[in-house]
């Protein structure tokens, strides 16, 4: 059994991000049974736990309580597009795309004059850079990171959650690097949204019960890759491998009866935490 993807429990050559709402178990399209809310398993229905059939319910959940789709890798289809769209912008227009997007913290020179960065009011700058590449091998590792964390992900979470996830990891990224590194050090990439993923996987993997030992390994040696290896932001990874797991945490382990508002607080808590780590740095950096 794959012990990275979550399949039918009768059918183990499916795999699925559809679980019984009331005894967990993951089921695949032909073992759904619909109920008043979700869809439950032929056991649980037969047992007499399951309240059979309802109109009423009409989509499917994940894990996490998001709608499950027929395409569970649309929006990582949308970003990897977005991210190799806004790269073959910057490989055809040179430098001056790329100083417009990268994150810095304070207004320096450039070859086309005096640029203003964050503290001077330019927000933005903690969200463009993370769709910013400049090296073949940047975007290619990234991407390919994104490609096989992603889907598992979204499928498990929904798409909603799972797009604030990657958000939030890649903001939370972006607000570290602005906070700790020196204000005229530059600084692209999705590296923090995509340690935000596998710190998200890591929860996932855990939540359903699989052997940790291969996440763990991945994350024990990109942490290794973060920490020796030149001009790399390491702020920008740990910041979103932080925010991408105590987000994910909150969306996997919130209670069934209060699970939307426990994963909008957990957001709107990063988001907050977030925000006044730039408000405090643009305040030094007065």
């Amino acid at each position: 059994m794959n012990e990275q993807a979550v399949r039918c429990y009768r059918h183990p050559d499916r795999e699925t991000g559809i679980r019984c709402v009331r005894c967990e178990r993951p089921i695949c399209p032909e073992c759904m049974v619909s109920a008043s809310v979700g869809f439950q398993c032929p056991e649980c229905v037969s047992s007499g736990s399951g309240t059979g059939h309802d109109p009423r319910a009409t989509a499917a959940r994940t894990v996490a309580g998001g709608v499950h789709t027929s395409d569970p890798r649309l929006v990582t289809k949308v970003l990897l597009g977005i991210n190799i769209a806004i790269w073959i912008a910057v490989m055809a227009t040179g430098d001056r795309l790329m100083d417009g997007l990268e994150l810095f913290g304070r207004a320096t020179l450039s070859d086309f004059g005096p640029l203003e960065g964050v503290a001077e009011g330019q927000w933005y700058r903690l969200l463009t850079a993370m769709f910013l590449h400049q090296q073949v091998m940047h975007i290619a590792f990234n991407m390919l990171s994104l490609w096989w964390l992603g889907p598992p992900l979204e499928a498990a979470l929904g798409r909603v959650r799972y797009l604030a996830l990657y958000l939030l990891a890649g903001l939370g990224g972006s607000a570290l690097t602005y906070f700790v590194a020196a204000p005229n050090q530059p600084s692209l990439g999705a590296s923090g949204a995509i340690f935000g993923l596998l710190g998200a996987t890591a929860v996932l993997m855990r939540r359903l019960k699989y052997d940790m030992r291969p996440v763990i390994a991945l994350l024990v040696l990109n942490l290794i890759f973060t920490f020796t290896w030149s001009n790399i932001a390491w702020e920008a990874h740990v910041g979103g491998l932080v925010v991408g797991t105590v987000v994910a945490y909150g969306m996997v382990h919130a209670p069934r009866g209060k699970r939307l508002l426990v994963q909008r607080l957990t957001c709107a808590a990063a988001l907050l935490v977030i925000v006044a780590m730039v408000v405090v740095r643009t305040a030094q950096l007065a």
